[in-house]
Parts: structure tokens; C-alpha cells; sequence
């Protein structure tokens, strides 16, 4: 396992090469692999590639995010405005059903509502907002509820680990409750875990993903 302070180096060398965060105050502290981060950058995009940029580091088990987005406002929208922009993105975007999502804005800070029939077009609703100038977080409350109810959820999650390159699906543990979906054991990194976690998204039916799965560096040959 890593020191905590060859930890800091990488997760640090990987926020200095995201192109975004040029320029962007980001502390960055780690204590037995679960690294924080502080400071501040100037719009909601910049605090998503930090986190993305530092769980892409081997090593990360766990990431306390306390970064602050402090908008220019000169330079962005009025949460009018911001509303206007976020229901134009949804009524453009083909995978997303516009008609069934409800936005709302308070100083910056956006709420998503609604239902949708999969995981992949509440997340893709969140994604053509978080552009939007004078952003600064969202919280995304549309919930999954899909038509479909398929028995053989668990046999269409491993067979998804199985096609998955960077997957041990003979660490893995899938229960299936209903539309509900628990991962247990171990994977080798933070980027096993995510995969794993979308693999199981993925599956047609699946309305909620626990994952309790444990990065262990040990387990990498």
C-alpha cells in the first residue's frame, strides 16, 4: 500500500495534468487511502474533473470532497436564466424524457425531479446541465422506476462481469432483491469498483445499486 504522502503526490500530479483545473487552489490530503480534498474553482465542471481525476489514482479507497465553486457572477447566469438553459438542454437531449423531469434553481444550486425507466437517463439528465454557467451543484432526486421486471437480473449483472475486462466477477457477490441490487467483496481498485457499480446500473430493471465492495490493492496480481 502506498504512503500517505507518495498518496498525496499522485492524487496532486493527477489534478495538475486535468487540463480544466489549470490554475484551480486544491488542497489535497490522504490518510490511509482516503484522500480529501479542499479549496475552491470557479464553476461546477471543474469540481467533477477533480473528483473524476483523483479517483482515477491507484491507491484512492475513499474521497471526502469539500471543494467550494465560487462563480464570477459577472460571468454567469441568473438562476432564471439557469432554469431556462437546463429545460432547453433536457427538451434537446433524445434519451432523456423531458416531459417527466421537473428543474428547479435556488442561487446556483439546481434540483432535479421526477421518474424515468433507466439509470443511464437520470444520469444523462444531470450531465447536459452541468455546463451551465453559474452552476455550482446539483441534486439529483429524479428516481428510477422502470417498466420492466426481469427475474434473471443477477444472470444479466455477471454475465456483464464476465465480458468485463477489468472485473473479477470470482471476487464478487450480487444479491438481487426485487429491483434492488447489492455488491459485495473485494476488487483490486477504485476504477474496478466504479466498473462494477455501472455494470450492475446497467442491467434492464435495476432501480437501486448498494455497493459494498472494498478496494484491496493486495488482491492485484
Amino acid at each position: 500500500m502506498k504512503s500517505n504522502e507518495h498518496l498525496r503526490h499522485d492524487v496532486t500530479e493527477a489534478l495538475k495534468w486535468e487540463p480544466l483545473l489549470h490554475g484551480a487552489e486544491i488542497g489535497v490530503s490522504a490518510e490511509d487511502g482516503v484522500i480529501t480534498l479542499t479549496g475552491h474553482v470557479d464553476s461546477y465542471t471543474k469540481k467533477l474533473a477533480a473528483e473524476r481525476a483523483t479517483k482515477s489514482v491507484k491507491g484512492v479507497r475513499a474521497l471526502a470532497e469539500e471543494i467550494e465553486v465560487r462563480i464570477v457572477r459577472e460571468n454567469s447566469l441568473s438562476d432564471t436564466e439557469i432554469a431556462e438553459a437546463a429545460a432547453n438542454a433536457l427538451l434537446w437531449c433524445a434519451s432523456v424524457p423531458d416531459k417527466r423531469i421537473t428543474v428547479s434553481v435556488e442561487n446556483g444550486l439546481v434540483k432535479l425531479e421526477g421518474d424515468v425507466e433507466w439509470q443511464f437517463q437520470k444520469e444523462e439528465a444531470q450531465q447536459e446541465i452541468e455546463h451551465i454557467a453559474g452552476v455550482i451543484g446539483i441534486t439529483n432526486l429524479i428516481s428510477v422506476e422502470p417498466e420492466l421486471n426481469p427475474t434473471d437480473i443477477k444472470e444479466k449483472i455477471e454475465r456483464a462481469f464476465q465480458r468485463t475486462a477489468t472485473i473479477d466477477s470470482t471476487k464478487l457477490e450480487i444479491d438481487v432483491n426485487g429491483s434492488f441490487v447489492t455488491l459485495k467483496g473485494t476488487v483490486r481498485s477504485w476504477a474496478e469498483r466504479e466498473d462494477a457499480e455501472n455494470a450492475a446500473w446497467a442491467a434492464p430493471g435495476v432501480s437501486k445499486v448498494k455497493v459494498d465492495l472494498t478496494v484491496n490493492e493486495e488482491e492485484m496480481v
